[in-house]
């Protein structure tokens, strides 16, 4: 199958295919940031029972993301096999994701109300993501140019999830009761819904010209054996387990850092706080932290294409993770052994704020260099079976990522619970073991899992010059 387009991609359509992933960045501050600490802290939910309910959903997801990826590898339109879905899903999930954020009645939701409704958000989403990644290797052959628009497309991501992130510290939960005014989630998942709804339509709509055109080759009829034999079939792939070694622990760790955040920003660093001089009262310095996330996705902008240039991807990947855990792992061992600064002054939050920095530029380095890697699969499962299958690899990925970021946010509401980390603990309140047992946990446990991943990241077997010869020799035996 010819690449769409043959060779430079334009930089307006690298802009256009990122913007339909600012729907999973939106995605990602609600479930990884927010889920966990709104239905337990503001709704009054047991945090274990919360955290097993999205992992459930998780785990769904996980299983519905092969067939997925499978239907839209099979999708045989006159606009492709993607762009139908990504017409189809926005609307229907910006409504699912509303009632995520709005308990009919105000009521405390039960354990099975909250999992339904996280299981038709995951879905919906995953029929926007999956298509949406999978163009990637329609689109372009070349090594560079996939890494480009995996960088447009977290890059956008994220800074649609810092927007929401941004909005949250400064209008939404701002204010006296700040992360606990259960009305600001409220507005938090209405103005959400709607960018979902512009970023995904408004991506397809950009490459409509492009890529809408009858597959040259008329897939089999879907079925649910083909689906999973095929699934079956990309775990075979030495390559792709590899990668899903290395990304598996990578992702558990993101679970845990994500829904820890609202916890760490809170009740370790007091960061709601810290006074920035000659700002209003109201702008503390956790108004900053979005800020700081952006600055590190541009950052990881102009820094992975040069390292992918000089290490290759596998390298990169592997030691940016290794980066991560380093500069997450200092500051917290420094405050735990009495090194830190006093906590609620502008010195500690400038030198926390310095190394999640770099340590979150790093971080986005690892996982843009492993997601571009994926991409490389592709050809090696076509050279191997003579099919393409970017729907399975990729819906392989997600199964990966939603599993192990669903144990990560798992482990962190069994972590509170066994700590007894009180549902209603105001900052400054919890008693000095509690956030000890949390400190050790969130460093150690990051620290351990990345070098994990840098293990297996630095051991992935395709390397530019193998997947250049690979295309080649594909090239020739197509022509």
């Amino acid at each position: 199958m010819q690449s769409a387009i043959q060779g430079p991609i334009p930089t307006k359509f690298k802009l256009i295919h990122g913007f339909g992933a600012v729907a999973f960045g939106v995605k990602d501050i609600g479930f990884q940031f927010f889920l966990l600490f709104y239905y337990s802290q503001v709704m009054g939910m047991d945090a274990s029972l919360v955290s097993l309910a999205l992992l459930c959903a998780l785990l769904i997801d996980a299983v519905v993301d092969p067939i997925l990826g499978n239907l839209s590898d099979r999708t045989y339109t006159k606009w492709g096999r993607r762009l139908p879905w990504l017409y189809a899903a926005p609307v229907p999930l910006a409504f699912a994701w509303v009632v995520l954020w709005s308990a009919p009645g105000g009521s405390v939701p039960t354990f099975w109300e909250l999992l339904g409704i996280a299981v038709v958000v995951r879905v919906l989403l995953s029929c926007c993501e999956v298509p949406s990644a999978s163009l990637i290797p329609e689109i372009t052959a070349d090594y560079d140019e996939r890494t480009t628009l995996f960088r447009f497309r977290y890059i956008e991501g994220w800074l649609g999830g810092i927007l929401m992130l941004t909005l949250s510290y400064t209008i939404f939960l701002a204010g006296e009761n700040g992360q606990l005014n259960r009305e600001g989630y409220q507005d938090f998942a209405i103005f959400g819904g709607i960018l979902m709804v512009v970023s995904v339509i408004g991506s397809a709509l950009g490459q409509h010209k492009v890529l809408a055109r009858l597959p040259e080759v008329k897939p089999e009829p879907f079925t649910l054996k083909a689906c999973f034999s095929e699934i079956t079939e990309a775990f075979k792939e030495r390559a792709f387990l590899i990668f899903a070694a290395g990304a598996l622990t990578a992702y558990v760790n993101q679970g845990i850092s994500f829904s820890l955040t609202p916890y760490v920003t809170a009740y370790i660093w007091r960061l709601d706080t810290v006074v920035i001089p000659g700002l209003p009262e109201s702008i503390t310095a956790l108004s900053l932290y979005p800020l700081i996330l952006a600055i590190s996705a541009f950052a990881m902008f102009f820094l992975v294409g040069p390292m992918h240039a000089r290490y290759g991807k596998p390298v990169s990947a592997a030691l940016a993770a290794l980066g991560t855990a380093v500069f997450t792992l200092l500051p917290y061992m420094a405050l735990y052994f009495g090194f830190w600064p006093p906590l609620d002054t502008l010195v500690s939050a400038a030198i926390l704020y310095a190394m999640l920095l770099v340590g979150n530029t790093l971080s986005i380095v690892t996982l843009i260099s492993a997601s571009s890697m994926l991409a490389e699969i592709v050809e090696a499962y076509l050279e191997r079976t003579g099919r393409r299958a970017e729907g399975a690899f990729y819906s392989g990925n997600w199964l990966v990522q939603k599993c192990a970021t669903g144990l990560g946010i798992f482990i962190t509401g069994q972590f509170l619970t066994a700590i007894q980390f009180a549902t209603d603990a105001k900052p400054g309140e919890v008693p000095e073991a509690v956030i000890g047992n949390l400190v050790l946990f969130y460093a150690l446990g990051t620290a351990a899992l990345l070098a994990n991943s840098a293990y297996w990241l630095w051991r992935f077997p395709i390397t530019r010059q193998e997947h250049e010869a690979r295309v080649q020799r594909l090239s020739k035996s197509a022509a």
